[in-house]
């Protein structure tokens, strides 16, 4: 598996399915291109999903005329109502992609206990099955945009072999499900670094000033790869240059912590001077899961997208997650803070905690700071 895995979210035509012949040619060019460099680069990990809308069927125009034994190509299917279902869904994805077989098959999008037994109990997880005992499907595994309880059961269900999911140095809250599913030998491979990790690639001058000489983007890379439970984080590329920046910290793996540690000095004493000691020990502790607070607020991430905005000025990056609120279904569960919130009943839930007076008023400044018009997934846009 290489370090670095070439994510299939942001260059093809469409996310609706479309026909192979309304394909742009200049936009199927720019994918091949895409795929040509990842792959002259040592990225032999390609990575798509049934839901990505033409992503597949427009790789299945130049994956075949590479060395199939040196690819190891990944499709994501979400669970589905019965066994012949995603049996039919997988079929259409291997149509698509012109492959004998995937290296990996993702369940895509479990997101909560529910998905979880559902996909265990409801068919899809016999179905991978079966494809994996006819030589269809080598590995099985699944992403997730979840919380990190139902994060942790699907890893201790020991169904998977390797997992999806986000960590990144502006959002550690995962590392637990990184350590479980190490302890199982399980892949772990980090998605979207560069977009929810903080939307790195259009940095604030302050990130850029507080990360020198890495990029911000590169200091994110190198943050997950120092990590040894980590084998991959996702690049998702829209054009070939946007390899060069990541490709320009692999000389620095051997020697991460040398460049890491100067620049999470700064990020850190930067984060201390404007939140102060006492919100950077104790904002995240013993925080309310979403479905336990009043309105279904999602504490830890409009705290942790508060202590960003202000600290580092990554406010463009907490407006569109924060308006993604309420729209995002269980990829982004939770709904905002605003006149509707029963603040009392909120401050209650939040009583044993140190900073709670603090916490309440931060989620409301959040609301001030943040709110707009709705933001949709990328999928929905």
């Amino acid at each position: 598996m290489p370090v670095l895995t070439c994510g299939g979210m942001r260059y093809q035509q469409s996310w609706q399915d479309e026909p192979l012949q309304t394909i742009d040619p200049a936009n199927q060019a720019n994918l091949e291109a895409c795929i040509h460099r990842a792959v002259e680069c040592g990225i032999t990990h390609i990575e798509t999903a049934r839901g990505y809308g033409t992503s597949e069927i427009q790789l299945g125009c130049i994956l075949p005329s590479l060395p199939r034994s040196s690819l190891i190509v990944q499709t994501k299917i979400a669970p589905q109502e019965n066994e012949n279902a995603f049996l039919r869904v997988f079929e259409q994805s291997l149509v698509n992609l012109k492959l004998d077989y995937v290296d990996l098959l993702g369940i895509h999008g479990i997101n909560t206990t529910n998905l979880l037994t559902h996909t265990l109990k409801g068919g899809s997880m016999a179905a991978a099955r079966k494809l994996q005992d006819r030589g269809l499907v080598r590995h099985i595994g699944f992403s997730t945009h979840g919380p990190l309880p139902s994060i942790l059961k699907a890893i201790e269900s020991n169904a998977f072999s390797y997992v999806n999911l986000h960590w990144y140095y502006f959002d550690q809250l995962n590392h637990p499900a990184i350590q479980a599913a190490n302890r199982r030998d399980m892949g772990v491979f980090i998605i979207s670094p560069n977009d929810k990790g903080g939307k790195l690639y259009q940095p604030p001058p302050k990130l850029e000033s507080l990360c020198a000489p890495l990029t911000p983007m590169g200091f994110n890379d190198l943050f997950c790869l120092a990590k040894p439970d980590v084998h991959t984080i996702s690049l998702g590329l829209a054009r070939p240059a946007d390899l060069d920046a990541h490709l320009a910290i692999i000389p620095l793996l051997s020697k991460a912590e040398r460049h890491l540690a100067p620049v999470i000095n700064r990020l850190e004493a930067e984060f201390i001077k404007i939140m102060g000691q006492d919100w950077a020990v104790h904002w995240n502790r013993a925080l309310p899961e979403t479905d336990d607070t009043p309105g279904n607020i999602p504490l830890y991430h409009i705290l942790r997208m508060t202590g960003m905005a202000k600290a580092f000025d990554m406010i463009d990056y907490a407006r569109m997650r924060y308006n993604l609120l309420g729209n995002g279904g269980h990829w982004f569960p939770g709904a905002k803070a605003g006149p509707e919130t029963d603040w009392p009943a909120l401050r209650q839930c939040l009583h044993h905690h140190p900073l709670a007076d603090r916490l309440i008023d931060a989620v409301r400044e959040a609301h001030a700071l943040f709110n707009a018009e709705e933001v949709k997934r990328l999928s929905e846009s």
